[in-house]
């Protein structure tokens, strides 16, 4: 009898130590599912660090031998314009000519004044983009002397940016700040406070043109989404 009347003690004592505790846990619960999600931008304008400049020409003849001594006088040209430029034997490279006959071509055009014609490209690859940019506009001397493509839209040239692992950790940084500062923002009018990171993401960093008339100047963006905790 004494054991029941123990057991029915301690099964009282429980139920109150519960319900005590019962309106705290409930707050506590309601506290952590309180949460608030904001993203943070970082932008930065970087310049290119490498440049990859293609200079098409073609050549048109009915002599064979003849048309593909033209592309050796030709590639010879613009390698010397090239090189007196400041740009090293190293970072040009010489495709293969593409080389059509016009006499072989079952459909074509009537226009067939030249027998051969030869689209050929010599291609600058380099991290002196400087030098570059420096040479571009006196591109009108080959076109002086005959070297050049009608089409220039089939061989733009290519900035690119690849020094982002050195500026990734700034700007994560940055987004990550810009979140909290939106998130503190938002618990302050809500009458909160800003609790502890629930879930957090890093966005896939881009790179583009800041805009069409200067495509050496990169702007390198990166949104970061996080997830906060909310507390009265």
């Amino acid at each position: 009898m004494e054991n029941k009347n123990f057991f029915a003690i301690c099964l009282l004592v429980g139920l109150v130590f519960l319900g005590a505790m019962f309106p705290t846990a409930v707050s506590k619960f309601r506290n952590y599912d309180r949460t608030v999600n904001v993203k943070g931008l970082s932008e930065r304008e970087v310049i290119a660090d490498k440049v990859i400049w293609p200079l098409a020409f073609n050549v048109v003849g009915n002599d064979l031998n003849g048309v593909y001594a033209e592309i050796d006088r030709n590639i010879s040209v613009i390698k010397k314009f090239l090189t007196e430029g400041g740009i090293s034997e190293s970072e040009i490279s010489v495709s293969i000519p593409t080389l059509s006959d016009k006499y072989a071509q079952e459909y074509g055009n009537n226009d067939r004044t030249y027998r051969y014609f030869s689209k050929n490209v010599v291609t600058v690859c380099t991290d002196n983009v400087d030098t570059v940019l420096a040479l571009m506009p006196r591109q009108t001397e080959l076109l002086k002397k005959g070297i050049g493509s009608s089409n220039a839209w089939e061989n733009q040239v290519q900035f690119q940016f690849e020094g982002l692992n050195g500026i990734k950790p700034e700007m994560i940084e940055d987004a990550t700040k810009n979140a909290r500062e939106a998130a503190e923002k938002f618990a302050k009018d809500s009458g909160s406070r800003l609790g502890k990171i629930k879930t957090a993401s890093q966005g896939t960093f881009s790179i583009s043109d800041r805009d069409s008339n200067t495509p050496y100047i990169k702007k390198v963006r990166v949104v970061s989404s996080v997830t906060y905790y909310l507390k009265n």
